[in-house]
Order: C-alpha cells, then structure tokens, then sequence
C-alpha cells in the first residue's frame, strides 16, 4: 500500500510539474563544440520551442571525450525538464569502447530521434569489383593485403567496417587517420582501397568517377544515388549503420515532460525551414517515439560492445 501511495504521489507530482512547465529558461546541452551537426540542429530547433512555449531555450556546448563530458553533466542535472541532452553517435560508440561516466540506457529517458545520416561503402575505382559480393570475394582472396581508411580510432565508420568485417569473414587492413580529410584524401589516390564513409562527404568523388559507391548501410536506398543498392539488397548481410542526432532527459523526467519533447520534436522535424536545414548537413529528418529511440541505443550499444571485444579496439 505503502508503495502503491508513493507512486500515486509521483504520478500526480509529474503531471502538475508537466502542467506548469516551462516557466524558466531551459538548457540544451550539446556535448560539442559549436558548428558541429548537434550544434546547428538545437540552434534550430531551440529558437523554435522558445517562441511556442513562450520560454527561453538555450543551447550549452559542452564538448570533451568525445561528447562525454557533456552527457556526464546532463546526467548529473535534475531531472525537471529544464536540462536535456541532444546529442549523436557516440553516444553509443563510447560506452562500447571504454568506461564511460553515464549509462546511455540507465541515467537517461529517451525523448526523440531527430535526424539519420546513413553511411556507404565506397572503394577506389583502380579495385577490380564492381559490387558488394565482387568485392568480398576479391579481400578474402587476398586476406590482410587490402586496407580501408577511418577518420579515427573508434569512430562510427571504423566500427561500422569492423562490423561488416565480422560479418562477412573479411580480413582488411584498418588505416586511421586524424579526421576524414585524409581517409578521404588517401582513399582517392589509391593508397587505400576502401572506406565506410557519411554520404555527403564523399558525394562529389562519386559523382566525378574518382570513387565507386557499392551500397548503402541503411534500410532503404539514398534519394541522392538511388540506384546504389542497400547490404541486404547487394546479397550482404543486413545490417543498418547511420550517424544520428537525438534528444535525451535525465532519468527520472516526468513522463509528461517527455512527451512534450517529443510531440514537439516530431512536429518541427516535418517543417520546410528545419527540413532544409537537416538536409544541408546530409541528412534525413526522423522524429518518431521514445521507444523506438530507447530501442536504438539498445541495440546499438549491444553491437558496438560485441564488434569492440571481437575486433580487439582499443580508444585513442
């Protein structure tokens, strides 16, 4: 009974919270520093939710870690709605690689997908496959002989490559680098012979003939090259890998506030002003329910951790 009282006691708590919110300035913490993907999608959206619930929305760039000290400090607010985190890919990617300090599933409340940037695999134009299964075969013709490039130790494309690597048995060679300028840049010129890359960084190469574009890693075809088939579609296995950007509370966050978030989130992700900006960074805009994204991060972190164990990958 007692217990019964106490969660009659929340509940009515969270709703007359969820009623009176907002009524001071909110934080959006971005665990970036600015000009990055996070940062531009809450300087968008941020102005926007300030002018329909008539308060201050506020955009505090935290970078360090990798994202994690600003998740760290998202964590560590209370959780009233007031302080949220929207943040990307590592946050599942860091966890997997080393102690983080936050549980992408405990400290937080999944609030709404915002925007997906899917990855391909792209190879130098010289290797002699013309598609996903040519290309397979001709590595594992050639075990530890071929190499793929990054742009970085444990970054979601190097996982992302790891991943297929178990999957398909391949045996490549991976090649870091310290930002994608130079995995790009080397993979062109033939130093390299593959990569799993965003889509728009990579574009104009394409289009230019100077790399080859063998499928997409998501479940559905690109509307820029639409006719580059996805893994599954190309005979590979089907497996889905995108970059993304979404919004989480600190665990704890009243339902209602929750559900705020997102009915907001899902309706501004459909206007013509934040498509077009969602579009400019190379992306989809997404929305959809905390469920869904809860589901993610699940998934997500439990396949990150068992490509990291498998491949042995050490953080930076």
């Amino acid at each position: 009974m007692t217990r019964f009282l106490a969660f009659l006691f929340l509940l009515y708590f969270g709703s007359a919270a969820a009623q009176d919110y907002p009524s001071r300035p909110i934080h959006l913490v971005v665990p970036y520093t600015p000009g990055t993907g996070a940062d531009i999608l809450s300087r968008v959206l941020g102005p926007k939710i300030s002018e329909r619930w008539k308060a201050a929305v506020v955009t505090d760039n935290r970078p360090g870690a990798t994202g994690n000290i600003g998740a760290a400090e998202a964590k560590a607010a209370a959780p009233d709605g007031y302080t949220l985190l929207l943040t990307a890919t590592s946050f599942t990617t860091n966890p997997a690689l080393k102690p983080a300090p936050f549980d992408p599933v405990k400290d937080f409340e999944p609030v709404a997908l915002i925007a997906t940037g899917a990855l391909g695999v792209y190879i130098n134009p010289q290797v002699p496959a013309q598609n996903m299964k040519q290309f397979v075969a001709l590595v594992k013709s050639q075990p530890g002989k071929l190499y793929y490039s990054s742009p970085g130790n444990g970054g979601p494309q190097h996982l992302a490559m790891e991943l297929l690597k178990l999957e398909t048995e391949m045996d490549i060679v991976h090649v870091p680098y310290k930002g994608a300028a130079g995995a790009i840049s080397d993979l062109v010129g033939g130093h390299v012979q593959a990569m799993i890359s965003a889509l728009q960084t990579v574009a104009p190469h394409v289009h230019s003939g100077r790399l080859r574009f063998l499928a997409v890693m998501s479940s559905k075809r690109s509307d820029a090259f639409p006719d580059v088939p996805t893994l599954k579609q190309a005979g590979m296995p089907d497996l889905e890998v995108e970059t993304w950007y979404a919004m989480f509370a600190p665990a704890g966050t009243p339902a209602a506030i929750v559900a705020k978030w997102n009915r907001e989130i899902n309706e501004l992700v459909k206007e013509a002003d934040v498509k077009d900006v969602i579009a400019k960074q190379g992306l989809v805009p997404e929305g959809g329910t905390p469920e869904s994204l809860g589901a993610r991060v699940k998934r997500e972190l439990a396949a990150w951790t068992r490509v990291v164990k498998a491949a042995k990958i050490e953080a930076d």
